[in-house]
């Protein structure tokens, strides 16, 4: 679920000094509709944490996975950039990613094999921000794993993130795509992308104290999703029902 917000971090980055935090709670429907993810997660919660200063912006969030005994795994991504230009639109972007996962039968938890990232950002805006666009640039590195014997290596990645705002702010639709090599899979890529539209019920008539949002998500994905074949070569979209509230 990551990045769910990115896009309306961005647009306080540029127009705020304030502080940006959202959670959200999703419900994934990828076991109802393949037979092969049968152990997927059904929730998973999302906090987020976005705080702009001088220098430029730090920004993480946090993915906790559940099933029905419990937590199932977590994930997290803490980001730093620092502004390259006045007008923020360049930016030198650093980032770690790491988490845990857990098997639904065997409660082997298994180490994700954790990566740093660094590289540039370039950031664009409508003139009234109802339009929104990011991309960086990465090298990644990954760490050894001693945990299944991983190899350290290293990689790229590419992110675009965008957001659209319309019918007076009741609607967004927003989103990311993430590129990135990795050898060891089935063509050398993985392709993630997270679309997500939403209904933002605080510009209704009397909601306007109420910052909850309700919509959905869409995790596309090519050689990410790991199966309960125990593989992760295959293409997979899987939608999801949700809600964030932002504070």
């Amino acid at each position: 679920m990551k990045r769910i917000s990115l896009l309306f971090i961005f647009l306080l980055m540029l127009t705020s000094s304030m502080v940006a935090q959202n959670i959200q709670v999703h419900y994934d429907l990828g076991h109802s509709l393949y037979q092969d993810l049968d152990t997927r997660p059904s929730v998973t919660t999302t906090v987020e944490l976005f705080k702009p200063d001088r220098w430029g912006s730090t920004y993480f969030f946090t993915d906790i996975d559940y099933q029905r005994d419990g937590v199932a795994g977590a994930y997290w991504e803490v980001s730093r950039e620092f502004n390259l230009s006045k007008n923020k639109q360049w930016a030198a972007h650093v980032e770690y990613n790491g988490g845990i996962s857990s098997n639904e039968y065997t409660w082997q938890a298994t180490r994700f094999q954790h990566a740093v990232l660094a590289g540039g950002a370039w950031n664009w805006h409508s003139t009234d921000f109802s339009r929104t666009f990011s991309v960086q640039a990465m090298y990644k590195y990954y760490f050894k794993n001693r945990h299944y014997n991983a190899h350290p290596f290293s990689g790229f990645q590419l992110t675009e993130v965008w957001g659209v705002s319309f019918a007076h702010k009741l609607c967004t639709f927003s989103g990311f795509c993430d590129v990135w090599y990795n050898p060891n899979v089935n063509g050398k890529l993985i392709v993630l992308s997270e679309p997500q539209f939403w209904f933002n019920l605080n510009t209704l008539k009397g909601w306007n104290d109420i910052n909850l949002s309700l919509g959905s998500e869409v995790e596309i994905s090519n050689n990410f999703v790991w199966n309960d074949n125990g593989q992760n070569n295959k293409f997979y979209a899987i939608p999801t029902i949700a809600v964030k509230w932002t504070f």
